[in-house]
């Protein structure tokens, strides 16, 4: 996503203060939409907080050692980093770009995602 045509969206002051469950995953919300966000080898990513395949949270899945987050309905994987499914069946996890900064950390969504 090119810089100019991200929003970036605050979400905490610092990762110390987002609320992750012990599965290193957490769920917020932006002006309605759920993003799912996770929290993998001091590396913060964003996803889309559904499964494109049956629409299971991944808030409640888990990330692997590869740093995969599967989903807990039909153990989909996918990168966490990229969204690509690494199970086969073909499927893509929406994903979004985070930034941590002095000012704090933030989500990057794309411009007009929020204009409904």
């Amino acid at each position: 996503m090119k810089e100019e045509r991200v929003e970036w969206i605050y979400i905490a002051a610092s990762i110390a203060e987002i609320q992750f469950l012990p599965n290193n995953l957490t769920e917020i919300e932006i002006k309605g939409k759920k993003i799912c966000i996770a929290l993998h080898q001091e590396q913060l990513y964003a996803c889309a907080a559904k499964c494109p395949h049956a629409s299971g949270r991944m808030v409640t899945g888990f990330i692997d050692a590869n740093g995969n987050i599967e989903c807990p309905l039909h153990r989909y994987r996918f990168k966490l980093n990229n969204g690509f499914n690494i199970s086969g069946e073909g499927y893509y996890l929406k994903t979004y770009p985070t930034k941590i900064t002095e000012e704090g950390v933030f989500v990057g969504i794309k411009r007009g995602w929020l204009s409904f």
